[in-house]
């Protein structure tokens, strides 16, 4: 069982900040998941260009008000707590972020925490090995 605080991840190399948003990455590759977990801020009056190439992102949205736009079709999407929007085609998108927003994103295949976004706002695809400790019952925290 992994049991994790968002105080646990604060300051850590899990705290993952760039000019627009902060990431706290609560569940990454190594845990053996199967998937990535992040409790995400957005900044508010920003705009972040991004295209997950390799990943398929779900985003929650639990505080704050923006939109998401497909660059494919230039379809505008609003964004507030209780939408969900998921990037279920790797598609090229645009978060704009009226208000501070406070996201809950999920990545299959898992980000190992290293990812940085490219010109193009792809994350690579790393792969690394899951800590044999995260496979087994009564592991304990991690």
């Amino acid at each position: 069982m992994i049991v994790r605080t968002l105080d646990d991840i604060v300051g850590t190399e899990r705290d993952v900040r760039a000019e627009n948003w902060n990431s706290r990455r609560l569940l990454l590759q190594s845990d053996g998941m199967g998937f990535s977990l992040h409790d995400t801020t957005i900044r508010a009056g920003t705009e972040t260009r991004m295209w997950y190439a390799h990943h398929l992102e779900a985003v929650y949205c639990i505080e704050g008000e923006g939109e998401v736009e497909d660059l494919a079709d230039g379809t505008v999407h609003p964004i507030g707590a209780g939408t969900v929007y998921a990037l279920n085609g790797n598609e090229k998108h645009i978060l704009r972020a009226r208000t501070r927003m406070r996201m809950v994103c999920v990545f299959n295949p898992p980000l190992t925490g290293q990812e940085t976004h490219d010109s193009d706002g792809v994350y690579p695809l790393i792969t690394e090995e899951p800590s044999p400790r995260s496979h087994h019952a009564g592991a304990g925290s991690q």
